[in-house]
């Protein structure tokens, strides 16, 4: 029997869309409940930003599955899971499900994953990952993620609801809850500042050295004799390094 591989697909993949959609398809008349149809395009703009996994025998296609951020990434979906009838009965989808919930994990570590789904066994699945079932409510509040729901047959249902339940289970993965304590945000913010570079950071070439006159001058404005909030960071420092800065009191003013 020959091994099938699962991993995170690529520009080369883009060839297998039109067979996802169709096995997509497909498998919504056979079971008979909504799936949310998707493009030919919205597939591939998922390989192409590494948010799909692909199941391949040898070069013919065997699985599918890919994720989503919403509510400016605060949430992650898993969506779109399917195994080619030929390739059903290998356990196949479990370990697409393990690697899109990993890719999810790994990306965007802070993000709360959650599912909807009408399947049995992909509720299983989430249930080992430690998912657990939730009311719509506790979902993202994305409208551009209900949207998506438009593709659906079932969509009536999910509208005269006004948007609390539907055929499908509402599942949430909360990366906080799997922490054996919470530690408090305050802690947090103190752990971020004893962990910031000091100030100011590297100037010049290769990062030697420290800023020069002129470049002190840009960077730290000084009006009527007295020092101003820094404000220009750019080509400096990272995004994040500046937001560290700027929560730190020793450099708010510079004398």
């Amino acid at each position: 029997m020959e091994e099938i591989e699962v991993l995170v697909a690529d520009e080369t993949h883009e060839k297998y869309v039109d067979i996802i959609l169709d096995t997509i398809s497909e498998a919504a008349k056979v079971r008979g409940t909504g799936i949310a149809r998707r493009t030919h395009e919205y597939l591939v703009t998922k390989i192409r930003e590494a948010k799909a996994v692909i199941a391949l025998c040898g070069d013919e296609f065997a699985g599918f599955s890919y994720i989503e951020t919403w509510g400016n990434k605060q949430y992650v979906t898993t969506s779109g899971l399917i195994v080619h009838p030929k390739y059903r009965g290998r356990h196949l989808a479990k370990r697409i499900k393990d690697m899109t919930f990993s890719l999810a994990r790994t990306r965007w570590p802070k993000a709360k994953i959650f599912s909807l789904t009408s399947g049995a066994a992909v509720m299983q699945m989430n249930t080992q990952l430690g998912y657990k079932p939730v009311t719509f409510a506790e979902l993202t509040d994305d409208e551009a993620f209900w949207k998506g729901c438009e593709g659906c047959v079932n969509v009536d249902i999910l509208r005269r609801t006004g948007r609390k339940y539907c055929i499908c289970t509402g599942m949430l993965f909360d990366p906080e809850e799997h922490l054996p304590a919470k530690i408090p945000e305050s802690v947090l913010e103190r752990i971020r500042l004893l962990e910031a570079p000091p100030w100011p950071p590297p100037g010049g070439e290769g990062g030697a050295g420290l800023h020069s006159e002129d470049e002190r001058r840009t960077l730290f404005p000084v009006s009527d004799g007295r020092p101003r909030t820094i404000w220009t960071f750019e080509g400096v420092c990272s995004r994040e390094q500046e937001q560290t800065y700027r929560r730190r009191k020793d450099i708010v003013e510079i004398p």
